[in-house]
Parts: structure tokens; sequence; C-alpha cells
């Protein structure tokens, strides 16, 4: 196992996230908010790792499978240990908590430990809504445009161990191009979001924080009732069309600057579209009957909690957990579906169900026709027996990871309700679920060990199960 070149990429990420961190002064000294620990914070913080790259200066970076895996766990771990040392430092919260809120801020879980969000000092809400943005896109892809500093040929294994999805598609020469290619659509749009919120009633601070919390999937806002707190449609319709947009695949929209539209006609596209609509229909109707809901207000809300839900961003427009049943259900199945691959979201993918869905009409069709040849198609492409596999194995791990940490909970003494949508709210990396931990709640009433292993499933459903329990295996830790 090559640690040099494990340490140095670090560093060199590391120092990147604390230039990020450093925007966070200029909004403290602007609200007249005390900044010496933040400060001190971050000069440790950058020397820390800058010492570390420059002793290591000279290593020339391998960056292997082995190495790509664990560099990324370690990241994650290490992003919440930083993250949430300036929230233990001003927000007085146990270190516990303050790891759970990072990492729920990196992974764009959103969920949170704060019962009184706009208690917080305004550096606080930014410093969370930062980590969100920087988390969203994901912080390996930035890793992979600053790698090319170090080692040009080595950020795709990094890349590989990080991304979301199937396959990697590269739609510029070198995987370089197309991180930073992806960086600048996503910042274009969070811009765009923030003055069109700007423009419906924000003021500016709130409308920079929640287009990071929009374009991330992530959820956290600077009001305790969310986007509700606005009391604005206009601003509901807005922040639903670009959690929608957050939740396509971005090569998509990659490709959209090259005057191609065939992203936009993927299977995954039209069934992402199609299961949207279907279920915020069903959900307007069906709160408007059930609730007695006016049909403006059934539909706006509805179809703004669908697009929240099933993106894993995990805003509430209303406290949806009082609705009836029928659309708590609705909402329920909405959490199963998450985004496209590619895109912020987190959640299985719907590209992954296509898969599983066009695999299991394959098997019934080779009952009929034992000698015939049926292959699985998506999007006239013959898939792999591979990528087939992994789909399957990923579902597994991923259910597998959801009855865990729901049966954890259970065991722990919370309801059924609270244990089973608390764990696909966690690994889903959606943020609040139902019950206990419904979108008027919090996280906060956990103990510090329930944290510790509530971050555990986000990172898990963050990197996507696989990049996590390989490093179980003991073939891992062994000399190929």
């Amino acid at each position: 196992m090559d640690f040099k070149s494990i340490f140095k990429v670090l560093a060199l990420i590391g120092m990147a996230v604390g230039a990020f961190f450093a925007t966070e002064i200029p909004v403290a000294i602007y609200y007249e908010e005390p900044v010496d620990k933040l400060m001190l914070f971050l000069t440790i913080f950058f020397l820390i790792n800058a010492g570390i790259f420059f002793i290591l200066k000279n290593h020339k970076v391998d960056l292997k499978i082995r190495e790509s895996i664990l560099s990324v766990n370690l990241l994650w771990i290490l992003l919440g240990i930083g993250g949430g040392i300036p929230l233990w430092l001003y927000t007085y919260v146990s270190p516990a908590s303050a790891f759970f809120e990072a990492v729920s801020g990196f992974t764009t879980t959103g969920a949170t430990v704060y019962s009184d969000i706009e208690s917080l000092p305004h550096f606080i809400l930014f410093h969370r809504s930062l980590m969100h943005w920087m988390g969203g896109m994901g912080i390996i892809v930035l890793g992979v445009g600053l790698l090319s500093m170090i080692n040009p040929s080595g950020s795709l294994s990094l890349f590989k161990a990080e991304s979301t999805g199937i396959q990697i598609e590269k739609l510029r020469p070198k995987i370089k191009d197309t991180a930073l290619s992806l960086w600048g659509i996503y910042l274009g749009l969070t811009i765009l979001d923030m003055l069109l919120l700007k423009f419906l009633g924000m003021n500016w601070f709130d409308a920079l924080n929640h287009a990071f919390s929009t374009l991330s999937t992530g959820g956290f806002s600077t009001k305790n009732d969310s986007l509700g707190g606005f009391h604005s449609d206009a601003i509901i319709w807005v922040t639903t069309v670009f959690m929608l947009l957050a939740g396509i695949n971005f090569l998509a929209h990659l490709r959209l600057l090259y005057r191609d539209f065939s992203g936009y006609k993927s299977e995954e596209v039209r069934w992402y579209l199609i299961v949207f609509f279907v279920l915020s229909i069903f959900l307007t109707l069906t709160h408007e009957i059930d609730d007695s809901a006016q049909l403006w207000f059934s539909a706006t809300h509805s179809f703004f909690t669908v697009a929240s839900v099933m993106t894993t961003t995990g805003f509430a427009s209303t406290n949806y957990g009082v609705w009836g049943h029928p659309a708590i259900a609705l909402i329920f199945l909405a959490m199963l579906v998450g985004g496209n691959a590619g895109s912020t979201a987190g959640g299985v993918k719907v590209i992954r169900y296509v898969v599983i869905i066009k695999t299991l009409f394959a098997e019934l069709k080779r009952i009929l026709h034992p000698r015939a040849l049926i292959a699985v198609y998506v999007d006239g492409n013959k898939l792999k027996e591979n990528v087939i596999a992994s789909t399957f194995g990923f579902f597994i791990l991923y259910i597998f990871t959801n009855v865990l940490l729901s049966l954890y909970l259970y065991g722990r003494g919370f309801d059924a309700m609270t244990s089973i949508s608390g764990a696909l709210a966690i690994v889903g990396n959606i943020g609040p679920g139902f019950a206990q931990v419904g979108p008027a709640d919090n996280f906060g009433f956990f103990s510090d060990i329930d944290k510790i292993i509530l971050s555990i499933g986000m990172i898990i459903g963050r990197l996507e199960c696989y990049t996590v329990y390989v490093l179980l295996s003991l073939s891992f830790w062994k000399k190929f």
C-alpha cells in the first residue's frame, strides 16, 4: 500500500477544502460575529495539510485501485472531523454531534442535530451550506481536477472509486477536463438559482445558502421551517425545478453545451421524469381528497415534496409527516427512487431500477424460451454481464445496509417508522424521514454512539456501498 501517495492526495484536497472554508471569514466579519477561533482553526488546518504536502512534494503519486478506495474512505472521515470542528467550537454541541452534522453536510444528507437553526451564527449557516456544495458534485471530482498537478495519468482510478452510477463516461479527452467542466455546469446552475431566489424575495444570504443546498441536493436551510419559512409559492416552484435539474445526470447538462440533447433523451431521464410526475399527481390528488386541502396548495407542496424526497434533497415546504397514510405511503415510495447516476442525488438511482427490471423481464423470457439468446439493452447498448451483476450486488448491499441500520435503531428502542424511515433517510442521503425524524424534527435526540453509527451509514450511502464494504475483504489488505 502506497501510504505516501494517499497522504499526499489527502493533503492536497485538505488545502483546497481549507481555502473554501476561508470564505467563511468575510461572512463572519460582515455580520460582526466572533472569528478568532475560526481563523486559528483554519490556520492550523491549512498548515498541517501544507506541511504534509511539502514533506511529500517529491514523491510521485501512483494511485492504484486499493490506494484510491482507501483514500476516499479516509477522506470522508477526515472531512467529518475537519468540518465538525467549527461547529463544535461555536455551537457547543458534542464532538459526535459536530461530526454527524459535518458528515451530513458533505454527504449532502441534510439531517441535522440543531432544533433552532435561526439562532446559529451566519457564518455557521454558511459553513453548513458550503459543505453541501463541496460534497454535492463530489469532493473527489474537485480532487481529480487538482490531481492533474501531481499525476495527470493517475486520477481516473480515484474518479472511479467515488463517482456514482454504473459506468464512467468521458466527454472530454482527459478525465480532469471532464471533472472541471462538470464543476463549471454546477457553478453556473448555482448562480442562476441564487439570482432567481433573490429576485423572488430572498435576501442575498438566504438565496446563496439555498442555492448551495438545492444544487447539491443537500437540504440544509437557514430557516427552522426550511423553504416553508419564506411563505412563497414562487420560491417553492423554482426550487422544485432546480432540484429536478440537480437530480439529472450532469453529463446530460454538459452535453447541452455541445448542442447535444441526447443526454435528456436517455431511458433513465425519461423514467426519472415519468416517476416524478406520476408520484406528484397521485400525491396531489391523495392529499386534496384525504386531507381536504385546496388543489393549488396540494399541488404546490406535493410536487415540491416528491422532488425533494426523490432527489434526496430533503427540503420541506410543510410538515408532510402529518398527512394521511396514503400520502405518506407515496412519499415513502419516492424515498426509494433516487435521482440519476452522475447527479448530485443519492439513493438507489433510476438507472439501476431500469437495469434490474429489464433483467427480470429477460429472465422471464428465458423461462418461456430456454434456447433463445436474450440480452439486456439500455439506450440501445447491450449491457455486459459484469455490469448487471454489479447492479444487483449494489442493490443487495443497499437493502442489507438499510435493514442492518433499521434493526439497530429498533433494538435501541425506537418505533418501527422512526427506525425504518430513519435508516432509509440516512443511507439514501435524504435527511428527514417520518415519526421522530420527520420533516419538523431533527436527529439531536440520538445518543453520541447512535450519531457515529448513523454517520457511517451516511458515508456508506454516499460511497454507494461497494467502496466501503470492500474494506472488510481480507483480499483488499493482501498484496495482489
